[in-house]
């Protein structure tokens, strides 16, 4: 079996180890939060001057994958948009590393630092005491797999449909021109509407047989039927229907 490679979530975290070694300058390990970091996170405090005396320890910083969130999804007309998610890390270590990361994150303005990690909740769930710590948000995604699509079996056939058009007038009892009267070739989309002499031009209908069309108007509705093969040149169709005239 091929090995697919890392997942999302292994590629999130390990892109955040990387910059924090390459972009921010400090070690960085996967693991736990533990006790023993807390007393370098609080080395500041020694001789009650944070400016003075021997310098805090610059150790690196300790990663812990929090959760992972949900992002909001996008959606298109074209091909499917990945699935869109958001890993959450928890990073403590010593001060001096963790300035390091939130200054290495402000200028370049990437990966997203969030400071609310002070949450005595999140510490009592972790088991361990509270200390300075980062929150670190990185995208990432998974493509939906592709639907092949499926093959030509056969040569593909292009066959032409002639075309013509129908022109006529729509007429009521007594012979008398209907205006806006609505006439649709049934089977296609192609519509128009009489005008003030009854009168109508449908062009493109296909030229495969008997063209049934359907009137519509003053609340009514019929079918007519038109026979196939008639001679565009010749008379105008009159089409008569039990319409009122007014």
């Amino acid at each position: 079996m091929t090995d697919p490679g890392p997942g999302p979530i292994e590629a999130a975290t390990a892109r955040l180890l990387d910059w924090l070694g390459r972009t921010a300058g400090v070690a960085a390990r996967l693991s736990e939060p533990d006790a023993a970091i807390a007393a370098d996170a609080v080395a500041l405090r020694h001789d009650g001057d944070p400016h003075g005396g021997p310098h805090p320890p610059t150790g690196g910083v300790t990663v812990y994958l929090l959760e992972v969130r949900p992002a909001r999804q996008t959606r298109g007309t074209g091909p499917r948009e990945p699935y869109r998610f958001t890993v959450r890390f928890l990073v403590t270590g010593p001060v001096r590393a963790l300035d390091s990361v939130l200054t290495a994150a402000v200028h370049a303005g990437e990966p997203e630092i969030l400071l609310t990690a002070g949450d005595p909740a999140l510490w009592q769930a972790l088991g361990v005491p509270p200390r300075p710590a980062l929150i670190v948000d990185l995208p990432a995604v998974v493509a939906y797999a592709e639907q092949p699509a499926p093959p030509v079996l056969h040569p593909l056939k292009i066959e032409h449909v002639a075309r013509r058009t129908l022109a006529g007038t729509v007429v009521g009892p007594g012979d008398v021109p209907l205006p806006a009267v609505r006439v649709e070739v049934l089977g296609t989309t192609l519509t128009t509407t009489t005008d003030a002499r009854g009168r109508f031009t449908v062009a493109g209908v296909p030229d495969t047989g008997e063209v049934r069309l359907r009137l519509i108007g003053r609340g009514r509705t019929f079918v007519a039927a038109v026979e196939p093969g008639r001679d565009p040149d010749g008379p105008d169709l009159i089409l008569r229907c039990d319409l009122p005239t007014r």
